[in-house]
């Protein structure tokens, strides 16, 4: 268990269950049971963190691309933030401190604001791009807006480049190392990614 667990924290972008199981001479079965064990722990005290001073906070959708799926396996109309084949993820981080990430039934302005009022102080400076689900959070907190449809990225401080920095660490992880993380396990992986990163 302990040379799971270093190597479970250690490892970047993840450890699969199938290198894990070579690593430490158990069954395949054995080491995916270990590692959703470990992801488990990691996340319990993930809620009691909130964060404060400057903040990032976006969302991404974690799924396959419909353009790399066979003519018979695609689905229609699931352009943009369609949430038929992809799973929406809410994310912030504290610059230079903890970044927190939690699965989300949608992108709307109601899943947001509870998930940034849920994970950020009152007061802290916020930033965050135009989606339309952070509008109104400007009575919560000093709230910023990058323009990333007219292809704005930075104008100062303001940006959302760290947590766009963690979404690559995870996606990199899903891509390279997993290969597909499941809707229902989502939550654990993201516990994983986050624990890694906060520490």
């Amino acid at each position: 268990w302990y040379a799971a667990i270093d190597l479970i924290t250690s490892h970047k972008k993840g450890i699969s269950s199938l290198q894990l199981h070579r690593d430490i001479g158990v069954t395949q079965k054995t080491a995916w049971y270990m590692l959703h064990r470990v992801r488990h722990s990691l996340g319990i005290h993930a809620v009691d963190i909130k964060l404060s001073g400057v903040v990032e906070a976006d969302e991404t959708f974690i799924g396959g691309k419909e353009a790399n799926k066979h003519a018979d396996k695609k689905t229609a109309n699931t352009q943009g933030r369609s949430v038929k084949t992809k799973t929406p993820v809410a994310g912030a981080v504290e610059r230079g401190g903890n970044v927190k990430a939690t699965v989300v039934k949608n992108t709307q302005l109601t899943t947001l604001h509870k998930f940034v009022k849920q994970n950020i102080e009152k007061g802290s400076t916020l930033n965050t791009d135009e989606w339309y689900g952070y509008s109104g959070l400007n009575r919560l907190y000093e709230h910023y807006v990058i323009n990333h449809n007219v292809k704005e990225y930075v104008n100062g401080s303001i940006h959302t480049n760290t947590i766009e920095g963690f979404w690559s660490l995870l996606k990199r992880g899903c891509l390279g190392i997993y290969h597909s993380m499941s809707a229902k396990h989502l939550q654990k992986y993201l516990d994983e990614f986050a624990f890694r990163y906060n520490t």
